[in-house]
């Protein structure tokens, strides 16, 4: 999902910046979007960590200037019953998927404040709308994302800058189909079953809500979830 965003804000005539804890895979998101005629740069950053998130945030400042826009997609998931989900487990949910988010946040927000406009989109997921087995630490954090993020329209609104969320169902990624490989999730054509759609979600359909959501044009939507689920969730 990261990539595809990250490609179609590039296409949208956006200057991106692309991190992600795995350095190679911010390399080649970039190189897609400088195949294609954009501007990118790639930034290996561990989001659950604060001082690589600032500096991170600094290298994006010294290339490109102040920072306008941020989607925020790095997460973990997994599956483990509830009551064998260790602390560590849970605390590193919690750093990744949550506080990773909110750091990326906080970063971001005083440029957007000192220019009077910013729009921030975070990719939550359908299972902080309505839980999911065997996931509650994923669960949890997802929910925490949705929360959080209709907090910072609430509280920067006047100040020329939306967040909204972005709760996708289930989308075909990397790591849908090594979960699957692992036995963890059933096959796309049992998923499909759950999908009014009749299909998976692709990264280009979550990209292409949030380069409307990043628009000059969707300055008056604010503190919203909008899904995309296929129908899965009403």
């Amino acid at each position: 999902m990261g990539q595809a965003i990250s490609v179609q804000l590039a296409a949208d005539g956006h200057r991106v910046a692309v991190m992600d804890v795995n350095a190679e895979a911010a390399e080649k998101a970039v190189a897609e979007i400088q195949s294609a005629g954009g501007t990118a740069v790639a930034v290996a950053v561990d989001v659950s960590d604060e001082s690589a998130v600032i500096d991170g945030f600094n290298v994006v400042r010294d290339v490109f200037g102040p920072v306008e826009i941020l989607v925020t997609s790095a997460a973990i998931a997994g599956f483990t019953r509830f009551d064998k989900i260790t602390l560590e487990e849970w605390n590193r949910y919690l750093a990744v998927n949550l506080t990773g988010t909110f750091l990326c946040a906080r970063a971001g927000l005083s440029d957007m404040v000192a220019a009077g406009w910013g729009r921030i989109v975070t990719i939550s997921s359908a299972a902080g709308q309505q839980g999911a087995p065997r996931q509650g630490h994923y669960s949890a954090t997802k929910g925490g994302v949705i929360a959080m993020t209709k907090t910072i329209a609430l509280d920067y609104a006047r100040k020329g800058i939306t967040a909204n969320t972005v709760p996708p169902f289930v989308i075909d990624s990397p790591m849908l189909r090594h979960q699957q490989q692992e036995g963890k999730l059933p096959p796309t054509e049992h998923l499909t079953m759950a999908i009014p759609a009749g299909r998976l979600g692709a990264g280009a359909d979550v990209a292409a809500v949030c380069s409307f959501l990043c628009s000059e044009a969707a300055g008056y939507v604010n503190g919203q979830v909008i899904g995309v689920n296929g129908g899965a969730v009403v």
